[in-house]
């Protein structure tokens, strides 16, 4: 037997291991956790920011990263017997108007649940320091049709008026697109 079958039958049983342990390695290094902001301040307690009116500005991003839209969006935030409503309004550089109504019920001293109406089923989530992370399921338009999209959504609080959001979209586990945006909440 020649030396170059044995080496190629010995990597052709090595390349699945060794491609696996590699995407391991990656994707373990890249999890963000939220104990991560655990001691970080301001705190970023949904009752207290979400309460009043807030306004956002910020960008779609498709998943290469390029910006394909520009929106301002006027949140109307309350909270009543525990139930906060977040009134949303979006207007994108096209003049198209996008309309979503939050309702988020605290379920635990540290976690919330959220619903809205393009959200299938209920949002989960969790805060701790200056950081939440919200993790819900959004239908969205795509061309004529309509598709579900996971998103992993993350805010820190920079100050007290002032709120950073992330939000990743993945189909099947790929990254498809993002949404950042700066919340600021009128004094």
């Amino acid at each position: 037997m020649k030396v170059s079958t044995i080496t190629g039958s010995i990597m052709k049983r090595i390349y699945p291991i060794l491609l696996a342990c590699v995407t391991l390695a990656l994707t373990s290094c890249s999890n963000i956790q939220l104990s991560d902001y655990a001691k970080n301040q301001p705190t970023l307690i949904p009752q207290e920011f979400f309460n009043g009116n807030i306004t956002a500005r910020g960008v779609v991003k498709n998943r290469s990263g390029k910006v394909t839209r520009y929106f301002t969006a006027t949140i109307k935030a309350s909270w009543q017997n525990n139930i906060g409503t977040l009134d949303e309004k979006f207007v994108f550089n096209n003049g198209e108007v996008q309309y979503r109504t939050w309702k988020l019920s605290p379920s635990q001293p540290t976690k919330f649940t959220a619903t809205a109406g393009d959200i299938v089923g209920t949002g989960l989530g969790q805060f701790a320091g200056n950081a939440i992370n919200l993790n819900y399921v959004l239908t969205v338009k795509y061309n004529n049709s309509m598709i579900n999209l996971s998103v992993d959504d993350w805010m820190w609080r920079v100050d007290e008026t002032t709120v950073l959001n992330e939000s990743t979209l993945t189909k099947f586990g790929f990254k498809v697109g993002s949404v950042q945006l700066v919340m600021e909440k009128d004094r």
